[in-house]
């Protein structure tokens, strides 16, 4: 494997759950997608990084994925698994969320950035 995508996806939860939304513009590709579940897709690091401030800004925390499958074919990779995450409920109470995670992955040089990110 030249990528470790349990470990790359550890860092993104990370900088996610320190609150470091321009940090997570990072690990996505110029070109890069974001497709959230039954939302507008969001495109560039800068716009997804303000789309996960946006939720960070309204009580989303403690995000974790876990990486079920990984295909490698070349410079791509497609990783699924499971992501969890707590935000606000009803009566302001904590509520965990979660579903299922697709990344595709593209290498250029050494780098690996993430090109698609989308869930439901």
């Amino acid at each position: 494997m030249t990528i470790n995508v349990q470990a790359n996806a550890e860092k993104w939860d990370d900088a996610f759950n320190q609150g470091d939304t321009t940090g997570l513009g990072g690990f996505y590709a110029s070109e890069a997608l974001v497709i959230p579940a039954g939302g507008a897709p969001v495109t560039g690091p800068a716009a997804i990084g303000q789309f996960f401030d946006g939720l960070r800004s309204k009580g989303f925390d403690g995000h974790k994925i876990v990486v079920d499958s990984v295909i490698e074919k070349g410079d791509t990779v497609v990783a699924t698994g499971k992501w969890q995450l707590n935000g606000p409920g009803e009566d302001g109470a904590t509520k965990q969320y979660g579903g299922n995670w697709v990344n595709v992955l593209g290498r250029k040089g050494e780098d690996w950035h993430i090109l698609l990110h989308t869930w439901n």
